[in-house]
Formats: C-alpha cells, structure tokens, sequence
C-alpha cells in the first residue's frame, strides 16, 4: 500500500470485488486543512482472492465536478451501484462558493461504463440533498434508494435514471439521536433490511445497526457491529458485502498513521450472523481477510492472534510507514499465529524468515491445532543487521493451515517475513 485510504465501500461486480474508497491525503502547502480531513480525489481497488488487489488509479478529482468547489479538499465517503449496464458513483463535496460545515455539502453522481471509469461526473448534484456519506441500496425488485447524512440520517427513493429523488425525504428519527451520527449503510440478509451507520456513543465513532422488514424502515436498533477503536481514531465508516457465499465488513482505522487519525487504512474482517440474523460483533485485527500463499512473503506482523506477553508489532521505519510492520519477540515462548496460509497439493521443502537479532536466538515455526506440530526450527544469528536464514521443513504439509511463530530461545528476535519454498 502506497497511499492512505477511508470509508470503503465494498461491492461485488463481474465476479469481482471492488473497493471505492475516500483518499486521505496531506495536501499542498497554504491549501486544505492542515488539521482536519483532506480528499482531492477518488482511487478504486479490485481483488478476485481479497489477498493481492491493484489499484485502477484514479477515478474522479475535485477539479473535474463542475458544480464542486475545486480547492475544496472535501471528496468524502462515497459508494458504487451497477444498474442498467452502468456504473454510478455516489459522492459527497462542497459546492462552490458554500460556506462551512455539512450544509455546505452536497451529492453528485458519475457515470461510467464499467466499474474501473474512466467515470464522467453529471453537472449538477443530485437535487434537494444536502449533506454527505452518500448509500445507495437496490433492493431484489429494482428499485434505488439513496442514504445519506448530515447530523441525521435522510433517505428516500430514486428514479430509474438513479440520478433524481423519487419521494419524499424520509428522516429516520428512530435511529438513537444522541451522540454524533453519519455514514449510513443499508443492505439486506433474508428479508431483513439493516441499516447500519458509526455512531458516537461514548467517545469516538463505533458501529451499531438496526433492522425493519422495508427498506425505509422503521429500523429496530439492534445493538454494535464493531466497538471503539482501541488506537482512539475518532471515525469508523464501513460497507459489509458476501462475496462467494461470505460476508465481510470493511471499515477503517489509522494503522499506517498512528499520531494522526485524519490519515486512515481500510481494514477488513469477517462478519456472521446469529440464527436469528443478528449479527456477531466483529473484533478488528490487522489480519484481515483472505488466504495466503505459502510461497509469498508472509507478512507475520499482520497475526491473527499473539500470546499476551512478549509478542508486539511495530514499524520497520516509523519514518515511512507505508514500508510496514515486523514482529518482536521478546520473552521466552512468546508467539504470533497467521492464519490461512495456503500450502497447496505439494508441501514446502524449505522455509526462509528474514530476521535480525542482537543476542541470536532460535524461532520454531508449527502448525495451529491440538499438538501444535513443529515444522522447522530456525537459528537466528547474533549481529543486529537483516539477513534470510534458510531451513528445511521437517515434514509434508499441504492444504491450508495456521502457521505459529514462536521464540524458542534467546533475549529478543525481530522477524519481517516468512516464505516457504517448494
């Protein structure tokens, strides 16, 4: 990852899955808000696998909306819907010559003929909306609605050009008023509708939901998707999506920029559904999703789970984070599990971990399960420079497994990648 980015929205076209995100950017000196949240332009990402994803470059700018103040820095969270043979791309900014706050916003739509643009904005916003974190939803009988926010959450119907009301604006004063509000997200699971949205109910942005048998609600509050960051960034925004027969929730937190949460890193995570459907709270982890291939550089640091002493993750250079992260294991035992790893037909002969050790010491690597079964163990030399220690994998595994990295001896082991090789 090269750039920050915020507020996903995930959807599913041609078999793939597409995420349209907000890009946070540090704009040019003497421009924006140095401060506060700054957007110039949209990107869109795609994936087949959720595990490697390109990035299609750049959709639509702040310079290219004719009605949209160009110097705004206020290309906010948007969403994409297919109807009819093409694209639309919902997003919210400030209009020329508006003053502040969100009454100064408003949403418009561009249109392009496949999901990746080039997208060509319309000429004016969608009118009698006012405000931001545009969501569309097209229920099973064809017909749009349009969520948005400003303080409240509004929504009403579309016409079928998807680009004028078709209804009165329904405010959904049933959704829990105090504490801040926005970004809705509405979808629907079995007849039941969800309308889910961040929400400030103690300090910072969590995400709660609630139900109704109809699109325009009444929505039945329901309780919280995710909790409080835990990093303390202020905002969560997020879009949850099945995609080969598995639902997702896409969100946000300030990973790659931890002193500053206005610069934001799309996460992604698992979500399930009680029988009732209901749905499970997700725990965030820096995982995420997707299964990874053993021959690849295994970025440990992003583990699915760690003993509670002696394992941490932190930046390779806190001075460029985009590098990414490596794991310290530091007291005797301490581990991390990926999971997920792809080891296919044929096991791995060899097993490669790019580390570095002050003191020297020793890594086991196993498999997750009941006998925690090792499969290499690998000595780290002392010296405190980087360098790939190489060993062979003591027995056939395939399929797809857990792997646990484990400090079997020495004072402190910094570890960036494993690879395994067939």
């Amino acid at each position: 990852m090269d750039q920050f980015t915020a507020d996903p929205t995930a959807r599913v076209f041609n078999g793939k899955l597409y995420v349209f995100p907000s890009h946070d950017i540090v704009p040019p000196e003497g421009e924006g808000r140095a401060e506060w949240f700054n957007m110039a332009d949209y990107h869109v990402f795609s994936s087949e696998d959720l595990t490697n994803w390109t990035d299609h470059g750049k959709i639509l700018d702040q310079k290219d909306v004719p009605w949209a103040d160009p110097s705004a820095y206020s290309m906010w969270a948007p969403d994409a819907v297919s109807k009819n043979g093409k694209f639309y791309f919902y997003f919210p900014t400030r209009l020329k010559d508006a003053g502040d706050g969100e009454k100064g916003f408003s949403i418009g739509v561009a249109i392009a003929d496949k999901p990746e643009g080039s997208y060509k904005p319309q000429p004016n916003p969608i009118k009698g909306v006012g405000g931001i974190d545009p969501n569309v939803f097209i229920d099973k009988d064809g017909q749009a609605y349009l969520y948005w926010s400003r303080g409240k959450i509004y929504g009403a119907k579309l016409k079928a050009n998807m680009l004028e009301l078709d209804s009165e604006i329904k405010v959904f004063e049933e959704i829990p008023q105090k504490g801040h509000i926005e970004g809705p997200f509405v979808f629907e699971r079995n007849g039941i509708y969800y309308m889910t949205y961040p929400h400030v109910a103690n300090n910072t942005e969590r995400l709660e939901y609630g139900t109704s048998d109809n699109p325009m609600g009444p929505f039945t509050h329901q309780g919280v998707i995710m909790d409080e960051s835990a990093s303390g960034t202020w905002t969560n925004h997020h879009s949850i999506v099945n995609y080969k027969d598995q639902w997702y929730l896409f969100y946000h937190d300030n990973d790659l920029s931890p002193d500053f949460d206005k610069n934001r890193s799309i996460r992604a995570d698992s979500l399930f559904f009680e029988e009732n459907g209901n749905i499970k709270k997700v725990i965030p982890t820096k995982r995420g999703v997707g299964i990874t291939s053993g021959t690849s550089k295994i970025q440990i640091d992003r583990y699915s789970a760690k003993s509670n002493y002696g394992a941490a993750s932190v930046f390779l250079d806190r001075l460029d984070p985009f590098q990414g992260w490596k794991v310290v294991l530091n007291k005797p035992d301490a581990w991390v599990k990926y999971n997920r790893i792809d080891f296919g037909a044929e096991g791995p002969k060899n097993v490669k971990i790019r580390a570095r050790s002050l003191s020297g010491g020793t890594i086991a690597l196993k498999l997750a399960g009941e006998n925690a079964q090792e499969i290499a163990e690998v000595t780290i030399q002392k010296g405190g420079n980087w360098d790939v220690f190489s060993v062979p994998v003591k027995s056939d595994i395939n399929a797809v497994q857990d792997l646990i990295v484990q400090l079997k001896s020495g004072a402190g082991i910094e570890i960036n990648w494993v690879q395994f090789e067939k």
